[in-house]
């Protein structure tokens, strides 16, 4: 028997390390559980049990017009119900968090 799986920890690319930081902390009311480098270039933001890995980066890993046409970059959080994912998306819209896409139901599988 294997070992079960824990919470994934996506790592985000970006451009602006400080304004990342400053965006899950400020905008979405993630926590700095630990920055690394001087000046910092990676750390991790928690919120209750979401782990977000950070990463400063010169240029995109992947073209941009790969990752737009592609959707290559992506994290997905467990959250509860539908009603707790509609306060949780209106909450970081009156936040000033701006989306790739609207709030939406899909049918999976």
């Amino acid at each position: 028997m294997t070992a079960p799986l824990g919470p994934a920890e996506p790592c985000l690319f970006v451009s602006d390390f400080d304004a990342s930081i400053a965006f899950y902390t400020e905008v979405l009311g993630f926590e700095v559980v630990f920055t690394y480098g001087e000046p910092a270039f990676y750390g991790q933001v928690r919120r209750d049990k979401a782990l977000l890995n950070i990463r400063h980066v010169d240029t995109s890993p992947f073209a941009d017009e790969v990752r737009e046409r592609h959707e290559l970059l992506s994290a997905s959080i467990t959250v509860g119900d539908a009603a707790d994912i509609r306060s949780l998306f209106e909450m970081f819209q009156t936040a000033g968090a701006d989306f790739f896409r609207p709030l939406k139901y899909e049918k999976w599988g």
